[in-house]
């Protein structure tokens, strides 16, 4: 057979000024081994093995094992060229109980990685929670209990006084809003929690623990301190007031609660939704302190209509974007670049002063081959190309974006999905671990290599 040819590639986009270049992963997504050297249980290990709750039936191992194959992972990244790495620490694996002391055996683990990064010449990126919150704390309110905030600041101390020698730069929460508005309001995602309106302390609670860690990092020395958090250009149906109510209600629930505080220091009104933050003197202090930089996780936009129903509790109904091409979730996940231009832009405007930006996750998946081989992927290519090109419209537009993040470098679980989806640029066969490069890490590599001269 004869060997594909992987020069025969798009030109490669140009942006206005040089960025920074990434890609990341997260923990429970990748490293497997999740009963090894006194790693604790999280929500996702009780939702992973409870029936029906993954769509294949796995349990997020062996997957990747970057547990033990982390060594692969570092070589990948350094073989992107990539600035900044990306990756999740494991509040179990550090801290198994969510209480207490620290498990040495997991921060030796991320120890050993963050040097291994050093040593390649990749900046260590980390974020200190990516959904892995420990079982105990779940029990004991999980993040509708505002004390989660402050074992999460304890949890923090732990994790910078092992590694802050060397780590600067650090995300502290990530997605938020998929935390509250799936895990806590719907139920789609652990801990599967089904409060609707109730479940927003939980926003209140995650930016709190993010305030309350950032000021952790920072007396350990931290440069750069900020949120990852998922965004989305909302988009109304039709041209009517009611419509516009629509996207409105949307806009605060999945975009402001989670950003105006950040930015602003105060949360938009909530009345229309009958409810109030549990607000505490000095928290928006905390949490609107100035971040040194606003991360935006970015899919794709959201088109919304009014609700059908008089009994309707929820003042939106999400619908498909009218003649949008879609990935390999379908219909959930259209494919409109210029939908990241406008909301990079849209916070430009709305948050004058605002810190300088990231794109910290967008990516794609698309069907893929099970087993391992080279994987032609040129509709992830397509994907990446169009949203490249939407940043580099956004950065002519005023937009200061200072990085730009692939997700994800492997492979890898997809939360409730399991492994159906796939989104990395490097291919991984979920039963040996063994990983091969797709089209999209050559092309991503030029893209990288292209921008720096």
């Amino acid at each position: 057979m004869t060997a594909p040819d992987r020069t025969c590639q798009p030109d490669v986009p140009e942006l206005p000024r040089r960025i920074r270049w990434s890609a990341a992963t997260a923990a429970f997504q990748i490293e497997g081994a999740r009963a090894a050297d006194g790693r604790g249980r999280s929500v996702w290990d009780q939702w992973v093995e409870t029936p029906d709750k993954v769509i294949d039936g796995s349990t997020a191992e062996p997957g990747p094992d970057s547990y033990h194959r982390w060594p692969e992972d570092v070589a990948l990244a350094a073989g992107l060229g990539l600035d900044r790495y990306r990756f999740s620490i494991s509040w179990t694996r550090v801290q198994p109980d969510g209480t207490g002391g620290a498990n040495s055996a997991g921060l030796d683990y991320y120890s050993r990685l963050v040097d291994g990064l050093l040593e390649a010449g990749v900046t260590p990126f980390p974020t200190l929670y990516h959904w892995d919150l420990p079982v105990p704390v779940h029990e004991a309110g999980g993040w509708c209990s505002r004390d989660t905030a402050a074992r999460f600041a304890d949890y923090t101390a732990l994790v910078v006084d092992r590694l802050g020698d060397r780590v600067k730069n650090w995300y502290t929460i990530n997605e938020p809003a998929m935390t509250t508005l799936q895990g806590y309001a719907v139920g789609a995602l652990a801990p599967g929690e089904f409060l609707l309106f109730d479940a927003l302390p939980t926003a209140h609670h995650q930016l709190l623990a993010h305030g309350l860690a950032s000021t952790v990092l920072r007396s350990a020395g931290a440069e750069a301190v900020g949120v990852a958090n998922n965004h989305t250009h909302v988009r109304a149906l039709r041209d009517d007031d009611a419509d516009r109510a629509a996207l409105e209600a949307y806009d605060i629930l999945h975009n402001r609660i989670f950003a105006d505080p950040i930015l602003t220091g105060a949360y938009p009104d909530l009345a229309a939704f009958g409810y109030e933050m549990p607000v505490r003197d000095g928290d928006l202090e905390l949490i609107g302190a100035r971040p040194d930089f606003y991360a935006v996780n970015f899919y794709n936009p959201t088109t919304v209509t009014a609700p059908t129903g008089a009994d309707n509790p929820i003042p939106f109904d999400i619908v498909p974007t009218p003649g949008a091409p879609v990935t390999g979730f379908g219909e959930e996940w259209p494919i409109v670049p210029e939908a990241l231009t406008g909301l990079l832009l849209d916070f430009t405007e709305r948050y004058p002063g605002l810190p300088p930006l990231i794109v910290s996750e967008n990516g794609a998946s698309f069907p893929e081959p099970a087993r391992a081989g080279f994987v032609d992927d040129t509709d992830r290519i397509s994907f990446l190309d169009g949203h490249i090109r939407a940043v580099a419209r956004a950065i002519d537009g005023g937009a200061d974006v200072e990085e730009y993040t692939v997700w994800s470098l492997l492979d890898n679980f997809e939360w409730a999905d399991g492994f159906t989806q796939r989104f990395g640029l490097v291919h991984v066969d979920f039963d040996t671990a063994e990983r091969t490069p797709k089209a999209s890490y050559d092309w991503y590599r030029r893209v990288i290599d292209g921008n720096r001269r």
